[in-house]
């Protein structure tokens, strides 16, 4: 087994993967209950193994410097399915002796195919024989902090004509950081 860089001497002992799909139960009222499929969650690698001989307390050394990684690794089983993951526990089982140790192990699968930038809204061209230039709206993404009310002060324009021109806006009081509103 690998993960990063560092390769096991021998396998571990015990090799587990863990799938969950999270499900919600909505009340149905005046009747019984709905089921929604949230999606699947991360899979979950968990292990426990012992390092034996000469210098395994130097071994487990090796296994622990990994944990400490900033960012996740790819992690490779010979008969599983390799994913990256983050190193998300490792446990000493015993006192170690230079000689031997028992340890545990989580990994949690990593997802990284989420986009968050924002990207410009362009309005189709006019054909009225208007402008030759595609219009551009003109767009803010809310930050930390900021309020509808504050935004529209700083852009020059009342609450109400900021909320004309973003309809999606259901409760002025409510906005949240890298929400995209619209200007023009």
């Amino acid at each position: 087994m690998k993960y990063g860089d560092y390769t096991w001497p021998h396998n571990p002992r015990v090799y587990e993967i863990s799938y969950k799909r999270h499900i919600a139960c909505h009340k149905v009222p005046f009747g019984l209950y709905v089921h929604q499929d949230m999606g699947r969650g991360q899979r979950i690698m968990r292990g426990e193994g012992e390092f034996c001989g000469k210098g395994a307390y130097e071994e487990f050394k090796k296994l622990a410097t990994m944990f400490y990684s900033s960012e996740p690794k790819v992690l490779v089983h010979p008969l599983w399915q390799s994913a990256r993951a983050w190193f998300v526990s490792l446990n000493l089982k015993q006192e170690p002796r230079h000689d031997y140790v028992s340890y545990d192990f989580e990994f949690w699968e990593c997802y990284e195919g989420y986009e968050t930038k924002a990207l410009p809204v362009i309005l189709p061209q006019p054909e009225d024989g208007g402008e030759n230039e595609q219009q551009q709206r003109k767009t803010y993404v809310i930050k930390r902090g900021d309020t509808l009310w504050g935004v529209a002060n700083s852009m020059g324009m009342t609450l109400s004509r900021l909320l004309e021109l973003n309809p999606q806006v259901r409760n002025p009081n409510l906005c949240y950081p890298e929400d995209i509103i619209y200007l023009n």
